[in-house]
This record gives structure tokens, sequence and C-alpha cells, in this order.
């Protein structure tokens, strides 16, 4: 009925067949608005948004509110996921215009694309005091008509004051300094949940890289309180229902401060940045229950989330047969009937009653550890923990035969990124080979699908389709953070350069020469009303933050100072905003703990597996570890002693004396690991 029915992605053709007339965002449509002289509704969501199909089924297959879209508005659907350039840019108009964001988004424009009217989620008639959004509609129609000038002046009032608010300069009077971390650590601490972990009150989300930063602040300043509030949130997210208690893998947020109900699509992402702090949490604690949860969930990405091809799908549903949470939900009486005399075991694991926790239904959660489930139940840990397997797998079975949530099943350069670190460092840290098979064959598929002539990334494909829309920035950044993973993973050379390779073109292509910083878009890209330089993470970090977060690790590795040029003057350009906001700049301090070092670079010769892994035993977040083939620049004409194993370890330009056959050198990790 429209024109989405051969778009790639799947939110596009989940609305091909709307009674209103959708155009692809592109520049037929936007032709179209200008040539007709109308105003564009712009609605931008994806495929998980559980609101975004609540929005359609009540507005967009209405055939009234279809009539009066097509005869009065030139009507576009955007997948976030897919156009984040254009959701950034229009998310910024709605906060403006109202104060809070949101999917689905709900855009007006004049044919110039400026906004003047922005909303999210709009009923079909009013309700709980927002207005319906036939009245809406006929609003805005009615001032397009008879006020068209005042329109189109505030329209470009607002553009004017997103593009002030966009410009990034950078200051000169914010140092570069421990204390940047300091005061982050500060501002972490009076927004935590004393009670529940995490940070703030309901909506409750994971904010991993907050997470990782106190990881970093505790070892950077022996600060046991960072370390404790990241564990106690890590603890209760990953007993709560925001966790799948049977297949493990994290859902998007919590609609409570308890983590216990979620909202309960699982996003590609939010696992990928998870994963490693719950990696680092054990390397840390060397609690085996953190190991559990990465591994948990690196099984339901290999499972459920990758590709025949080796790509990693994006998304998951909240919904099942149009109920939200329905396939990830228990009845008492269900459980009973599967799991017999089982039955009283998962009721006390889980805390499975006959009223349940969520609309009469209960959500799985642990309350106690294995160890104290053990003691309650009077068994042996080694008896829970079958039990527990065994129970799980009945359970798991008759899951599997319910409706499955829809899979969004478009590959994404910078989602894949992401999760191509989070293998290759499993397998370092848990060292699993079988992880970085994993990580290499996404990579592969990255850079052979989804690669353009001309060496450039393209930014989405499917498994079997062709790729399309230039990369953005941070495709580049976090695709060439996962390649610097796999180079630590696997000694492969390949790795690392092809990571030097999309370096070079990320600063050719969205550096700003004019006041440092990158762009989110590349010189090329289309013209829209802005072009962002952001800093702040959401629920990604920037990608200005991960790609200073890469140049710096490449300057290490490759030993050419001009990628630290780079990243030092980034760091500088954004200096305020870590000073200002540090809970959004999570990631970019990191990179900051980087930059102030000291980082140490282990290189290995010749391979071997048992002294690779004992490096990675302790958590030091400032490390490089490599070996043959792949050697620093440093110790390029180094080698093994005496045919024996050899570990140099350097800082800066300063290097120990070398650490030479396996006694000394685990003595030597020994020491270190205490210091």
């Amino acid at each position: 009925m429209n024109h989405l029915s051969h778009e790639t992605s799947l939110y596009l053709r989940q609305h091909a067949a709307n009674p209103v007339d959708w155009h692809p965002w592109g520049a037929d449509a936007l032709a179209k608005a200008k040539s007709e002289a109308k105003p564009i509704f712009l609605s931008i969501g994806y495929s998980a948004c559980h609101w975004c199909h609540v929005m359609e089924h009540e507005s967009f297959l209405d055939a009234e509110i279809a009539a009066y879209l097509n005869e009065h508005f030139i009507n576009i659907k955007v997948d976030r996921e897919e156009r984040p350039d254009i959701d950034n840019i229009y998310m910024s108009a709605v906060l403006a215009l109202t104060g809070h964001g949101g999917w689905p988004m709900s855009v007006f424009l004049t044919p110039d694309l400026h906004p003047f009217y922005a909303g999210t989620y709009f009923p079909p008639a009013p309700r709980h005091g927002m207005p319906g959004f036939r009245q809406v509609l006929e609003a805005i129609q009615a001032a397009w008509m008879n006020k068209r000038e005042m329109v189109i002046e505030q329209s470009q009032n607002i553009t004017a004051a997103l593009v002030e608010h966009a410009t990034v300069k950078g200051t000169g009077d914010v140092t570069l300094d421990e204390g940047l971390l300091q005061n982050a650590g500060r501002l972490l601490s009076r927004a935590y949940d004393l009670h529940h972990g995490g940070f703030g009150r309901a909506p409750k989300f994971p904010r991993p890289l907050d997470l990782r930063l106190l990881l970093r602040l505790y070892y950077r300043f022996n600060d046991i309180d960072a370390l404790q509030m990241c564990t106690h949130t890590l603890n209760q997210m990953a007993q709560g229902g925001i966790y799948d208690q049977l297949a493990g893998g994290f859902h998007r947020y919590s609609t409570d401060e308890r983590w216990l109900a979620p909202h309960f699509e699982k996003m590609l992402y939010d696992n990928a940045l998870l994963v490693p702090v719950y990696l680092e949490a054990y390397q840390i604690t060397q609690h085996a229950f953190y190991r559990q949860v990465a591994e948990e969930t690196l099984g339901w990405v290999a499972r459920e989330m990758t590709s025949s091809t080796g790509g990693f799908y994006s998304t998951t549903d909240a919904d099942s047969e149009g109920v939200e949470g329905k396939f990830f939900v228990w009845s008492q009486a269900e459980v009973r009937q599967v799991l017999g005399d089982d039955a009283d075991f998962a009721e006390a694991v889980w805390g499975i009653t006959e009223a349940g926790n969520w609309e009469e239904h209960t959500i799985l959660t642990r309350s106690k550890s294995d160890a104290q489930d053990a003691v309650l139940l009077k068994l042996t840990d080694e008896a829970f923990r079958s039990k527990l397997h065994e129970v799980k797998a009945k359970l798991l079975e008759v899951r599997e035969k319910r409706v499955n949530p829809g899979r969004d099943e478009k590959i994404l350069a910078a989602w894949n990124g992401l999760m191509i670190s989070a293998f290759a460092q499993a397998s370092r840290v848990l060292n699993q080979p079988e992880y970085a098979a994993l990580a290499t064959r996404a990579a592969d598929f990255v850079l052979t699908r989804m690669r353009q002539a001309d060496g450039k990334l393209f930014r989405t494909a499917l498994e079997t389709g062709t790729a399309k829309l230039n990369a953005y920035l941070e495709d580049y950044a976090f695709l060439i953070e996962g390649l610097l993973h796999l180079v630590e993973a696997t000694w492969e050379p390949r790795w690392l350069q092809e990571a030097q390779t999309l370096a070079d073109i990320m600063l050719a292509e969205f550096w700003d020469e004019g006041e440092a910083g990158f762009f989110f878009v590349g010189h090329q890209h289309e013209t829209l009303i802005l072009r962002e330089k952001q800093s702040n993470d959401n629920a990604t970090p920037s990608g200005n933050s991960v790609a200073i977060t890469v140049l710096l690790k490449l300057s290490h590795l490759t030993g050419l100072e001009r990628y630290a040029d780079y990243a030092e003057k980034a760091l500088k350009h954004f200096a305020s905003g870590m000073s200002q906001q540090p809970m959004s700049h999570g990631q970019m301090l990191q990179a900051l703990d980087d930059w102030l070092g000291p980082v140490e670079e282990f290189v290995v010769f010749p391979e071997d597996t048992d002294i690779s892994a004992r490096l990675y035993e302790s958590y030091r977040p400032r490390k490089l570890v490599v070996g043959q083939p792949l050697v620093i620049p440093l110790l390029v004409h180094r080698q093994a002693i005496g045919g024996q194993p050899t570990v140099y370890r350097c800082q800066g330009q300063t290097c120990d004396a070398p650490w030479v056959g396996e006694t000394v050198i685990v003595e030597r990790l020994s020491n270190i690991s205490t210091q």
C-alpha cells in the first residue's frame, strides 16, 4: 500500500501494509514535500519498540487517520537504528520542545526539514491528559494553512537553537588530570541507590559504562566504595527480572527500581556492553557468579543472535502474540505441570507463587545465591547446581515451544563491533578460544560483506542481502575497538592492519580540522539541518569517546605518535563535558584514564597459552598483551631467551629486564598483581 515493502529495515517493512502512504527517508520523499508544499510527518522508531507497535495498531492502521495523513502530509518512516543521524537531530528537537523523549518519535517538519512540533506516542483519542492524534493532526494542518509564515519562522528559530546547542567549543580552562575522575566518582556516589544498586530511580537502566568507570576508580585510587557500588549493582541486576534467568542475556531496562519488571526486549548492544563489566568484576573478585553471567549471556548471543554467516543480529522484541513479556513469565500452575515433583525446588529458587509478582504471573528472579539456596534446600553445592541445571533445561524446553518474540535480523556495523569486543575479551579472560572464533567470524563478515569498494564501511546489512548506507563515526570506532581486542585475543597482525586502515579513514572522513573532535557523520554525508559532534554517552558510548580510546591503543601498538596526538586534542576539546557532565561521559573518562596512564605493555615469546592466560587473571585495565608474530615496535628485535618462555614488560619507553622461564614469570606476575 505504500513505499516500504522493499526496505531492508524490519521496522519499516512492519509498516508496509499500513494504509498510511509511508515513504522511506530519501530524495524522492523530500522532493515531494517541496513540490506539494506540504509539511512532513516524520515517525521514528525501531522494531523492538513496544509503544511503536501500539501507535501503529491504534492510529496507523486506522483508515480515517491514514486518509487524513495522506491528504495533508508527506509521511516518512525512519528506523532509528539504521539512521541514528536523523534520530539524534530530531530527538534533540523533541527534548527541546517537550522536555522528554522516547519512541515512537513523532515530529512535524517544514519541507526544508526544520521541526516545528514534536512529541512521542499519541493515543488515537484524548487520554490521560494527552491530546488525540487526530486532534494533533488537525491543529497542525490548520496552523500550516492559516499561519504558515509564523510556523516557518518558529521552525527556523528551533533549528538555530539546535545548531547552537550542538556546537561544542573547546575550552582551555579544564585540566586533564585525576581530578576529573575523582569528581565523577563523587557524583556517581550521590546518584547511587544503596538498597537496589544502580543509579537514580525508576525506570532504571544498567549503565555499564558508569559501572566500568567505577572499576577504574577502584583500581587507580583503591576506592573500595567504587568497587562495592559496581558489584552490588551487578549482583542485583543478575538476580533480578531484567536478567533472563533461564536463557541468559539482559533485557533493555527495569520499569521499577528493584530490577524486577523489565521492558522485555533484548538489545545486542546492552549485552555487548554488560559482558565486559562482569568479566572485569570476575577478574577482581574471582567470584564464579560473574563468570557464569558473562558465559550465559554470550551463550544466548551465540545461540539466538548469530547469523549463519557470522554477523550478529540486532534485537528481539518485548512482545509475543501482541502481549508484552508473555514469552518470559510463568504461572505457578504451569510450573507445577511442567516440573512435577521438582516444582517446589523451582518455586523456592525463583520466588514463584500463585499470586505472582507481575500481572498475576511470575517473572523469574533470585533473592539468594546458589550457596544460600543450597543450604536452605539442604543440598550440597554440587547437587544444587546439578538440580538447577536440570530444572532450567525443562523450563527452557517448554518455553521454546511458545511463540517466540520477533527478531530484527539486520546487522549493524557498530553493534557488531561492540559484540566482537565482548567475545574477544571473554576469550582472553576466560581462556576460551571458541569465543575468539565467534568474534573472528563476525569481524570477517563486516569486513567483507559491509565494505565499500574504496574501503569505507556500510552501516547496515542483512545476512544474505546487500549492505547499504554510509557508516557513521560509531561504526568505525566500535569496529576498530573490536578489531583491537581481537589483536590481543589472537595476536594476528591482520587485525591490527585492518584497524589501522579503518582508523585512517575515520580520521580523514570525520575529524573536525577547525575545532578538533569527530563529527557523527562523514564529510560526504547528505546535508541535514545540522552536523552533530557528540561526546556524551547514551545507551551506547559516544563515537568520540571510543575513537579516542582506540587511537590511544593504536599509538601503543604501532608506535605512531600521530594517533595519540589526535586523541589528546579530542580529550582537551571535550574536557568541559567530562567536568560538567561526568555521568554522561563514562567512556570518555575511561579514555582519559588510559591517557593519564601508565599503560603496561606485555610481550610474550614464544606463544604460550598458559602464560598469556595468566596475564589476564587479574584486573589491570591499562594493559596490552601481544606475542609472536605481533610485537610492539619497542621490542621488535627482541626474542625468547635461551629457548625458554620470556615476557617483556614495558611502561612508556622503559622496559623491565626480561622475565625468563615459567617459574620467574609466575613469580613476577604474582608480585605485580598485588601492586
